[in-house]
C-alpha cells in the first residue's frame, strides 16, 4: 500500500472513530453545561449608560489602580489576550478537522462563544485601565489574525484533540499565573483571570476526557499521534510578531516558561493513564515509551534553558517602547 493510501487509511479509520464516539462527547457536553457558570464582561467591566455610583467610581479609579503594573506583567496579559484574539484559526481549525452537522459542531459551537467572552473581556479591560498604546497593539492583533495558525497535524483529528487538550491546559496555566501576578497590582484583572483560568480549565477536561476515549479504542494510533504532539507543543499564537520575545519575558518572569509546559504534560500523561496503557503491536509500544520520556527530556532542555540565561533587554512598541531588564 502507499504511503497515500495508507494515510487515508488511516484517515478513514479514524474519523469513524470519532464518529462512534459522539455519545461521549453529548455526555462531556452534558457535564461541561452543568458544571459551568455563564459570566459576561460586563459583570466585570460595566459600560453601561446607567451605572451606580459605586461601579462608575470603580471604572474611573481603574487606571489610576493599574499605573503600577510592572511592564513583564503587561507583556503577559498582552500575549494571554493576543492569543484569545486567534479563536477564529481555532474555530476553523476545529470545524474543518471535525466535520460538521455532528456532536463535534455542536460542541465547537458553544465552545467559541465561550472562549469569544475571553478575548472581549480581557480587551475591555487593557483599554479602560490604559494599559497599552492601544493603536500598538490593535496592530499586533490585526497581524496575528491576519498571518493564520496551522499547527503541523496534517489533516488528524487525533493531533488536533491531542493538541487542544495540552494547549487549553497550558492556557489555563498562563492565565492563572498572571492573575497571581497582576492581582498584587488591581483586584479586576485577578477576579476577570480567574474567571477566564475557570473556563479553560473546563474546555480541558472535555478534551482530555474526550483522547482518553481515543486511546480506549484505537490505542496505537493515539499515542502516535500523541507523541507527534507532546515534546514540542507549538503555542497558540506563535505566529504573533515579537512572540519569542514576549514570551521569554513571560519565562523569565516566572509566569508561564519550560517548566510550566512540563508539569502540563505530566498532568496529560497521568489522566490519560499513558503507563498504564497494553498497546497490542510494537508500534504502539514505541510510541508509549517515547511518550513517558518526554518529561525527563523536557527537564533537560528547561536545564539548559536556565544554564543559559543572561541579563537581557525588551521593548515592545505597545508599552511605548519602554526597556525593560530581566534576568
Amino acid at each position: 500500500m502507499s504511503k497515500s493510501a495508507s494515510d487515508a487509511h488511516a484517515l478513514k479509520i479514524k474519523t469513524e472513530a470519532l464518529a462512534s464516539l459522539e455519545p461521549l462527547a453529548e455526555q462531556l457536553m452534558a457535564r461541561h453545561k452543568e458544571n459551568r457558570r455563564l459570566w459576561f464582561p460586563g459583570d466585570f467591566l460595566p459600560a453601561n449608560e446607567q451605572m451606580t455610583d459605586e461601579q462608575a467610581r470603580d471604572m474611573a479609579e481603574l487606571p489610576d489602580r493599574a499605573r503600577g503594573m510592572p511592564d513583564a506583567v503587561r507583556v503577559a496579559l498582552a500575549l494571554n489576550l493576543l492569543t484569545e484574539e486567534g479563536l477564529p484559526h481555532f474555530h476553523r481549525l476545529l470545524a474543518v478537522t471535525l466535520g460538521s452537522d455532528n456532536a463535534w459542531s455542536r460542541w465547537n459551537y458553544m465552545w467559541t462563544a465561550e472562549e469569544d467572552r475571553h478575548g472581549c473581556a480581557l480587551h475591555d479591560y487593557v483599554r479602560d485601565a490604559r494599559l497599552f498604546d492601544m493603536r500598538a497593539f490593535e496592530v499586533l492583533q490585526y497581524q496575528y489574525i491576519e498571518a493564520g495558525f496551522d499547527p503541523d497535524s496534517s489533516g488528524d483529528p487525533y493531533q488536533v484533540i491531542a493538541y487542544t487538550t495540552l494547549q487549553e491546559r497550558a492556557t489555563q496555566a498562563a492565565h492563572a499565573n498572571t492573575a497571581r501576578v497582576a492581582g498584587r497590582h488591581e483586584p479586576i484583572i485577578q477576579r476577570l483571570l480567574a474567571h477566564v483560568a475557570n473556563d479553560e480549565s473546563r474546555h480541558f477536561r472535555f478534551y482530555r476526557d474526550i483522547f482518553r476515549g481515543i486511546l480506549d479504542i484505537d490505542c496505537t494510533r493515539a499515542l502516535q499521534a500523541a507523541l507527534k504532539v507532546v515534546p514540542r507543543l507549538a503555542m497558540p499564537g506563535h505566529t504573533i510578531p515579537g512572540y519569542m520575545e514576549m514570551a521569554e519575558v513571560v519565562g523569565r518572569a516566572q509566569i508561564y516558561g519550560p517548566r510550566h509546559y512540563r508539569k502540563v504534560v505530566d498532568e496529560c500523561l497521568d489522566a490519560w493513564q499513558i503507563s498504564q496503557l497494553t498497546p497490542d503491536d510494537a508500534e504502539g509500544r514505541e510510541a508509549q515509551d517515547k511518550l513517558m520520556a518526554v518529561p525527563a527530556r523536557l527537564d533537560r532542555l528547561a536545564d539548559i534553558l536556565e544554564k543559559r540565561t543572561r541579563s537581557k533587554s525588551f521593548s515592545f512598541d505597545f508599552i511605548y517602547a519602554r526597556v525593560m531588564e530581566l534576568g
